[in-house]
């Protein structure tokens, strides 16, 4: 099929800028809410930069590209036919649908924090932002290699990749409060 290619770079790319705007949203969360920490001068300043930054990162790339990857994707899907001959592309598409939620949680999160409520700490908003970290892994290593059995593997290195970024989140926490 001569237009697999086209679809499939589209596909990637619009991956790639959804996976970007969901690791930066979710910092402009923490900054958010960190400036609340601030003088009332300073924490409107801030707060109404951040609502702004968020607002046009939301709208104006993360969810077009969360669209879009689901656009080009299922139109890739057919090569695969029949899908249960291909496990790996279940469990893919399982832990597409994970990014999803964790895409709507985070729609939660910005309409609250566009509210000023703030019910997320930085801290847990730091946790939160490694669980697409987690996600990407998890995608990328299943359609790369194309394996089940390789990704159980795969699942005991995210296993050990979550320990360290939580030991990194920790040490990070410690050394910011000193």
């Amino acid at each position: 099929m001569e237009a697999f290619p086209y679809l499939k770079a589209l596909h990637i790319i619009f991956i790639v800028t959804w996976f970007a705007g969901l690791f930066y949203i979710v910092r402009l969360f923490i900054y958010q809410t960190e400036a609340q920490e601030k003088e009332e001068s300073e924490r409107a300043i801030l707060t109404n930069q951040f609502k702004i930054m968020s607002k046009r990162l939301w709208y104006g790339i993360t969810w077009p590209s969360a669209i879009l990857t689901l656009i080009f994707g299922p139109s890739l899907i057919h090569v695969y036919f029949p899908i249960t001959d291909h496990p790996w592309l279940l469990a893919k598409l399982a832990f597409v649908l994970l990014l999803y939620i964790y895409h709507f949680i985070c729609q939660r999160i910005f309409k609250e924090l566009q509210n000023d409520q703030y019910k997320w700490s930085s801290n847990k908003l730091r946790v939160w932002n490694e669980v697409a970290t987690l996600l990407l892994f998890a995608i990328v290593f299943l359609v790369i290699l194309q394996s089940i059995m390789s990704m159980w593997k795969g699942l005991a290195g995210l296993v050990l990749l979550s320990i360290l970024l939580m030991i990194g989140i920790k040490a990070y926490r410690k050394q910011r409060l000193k």
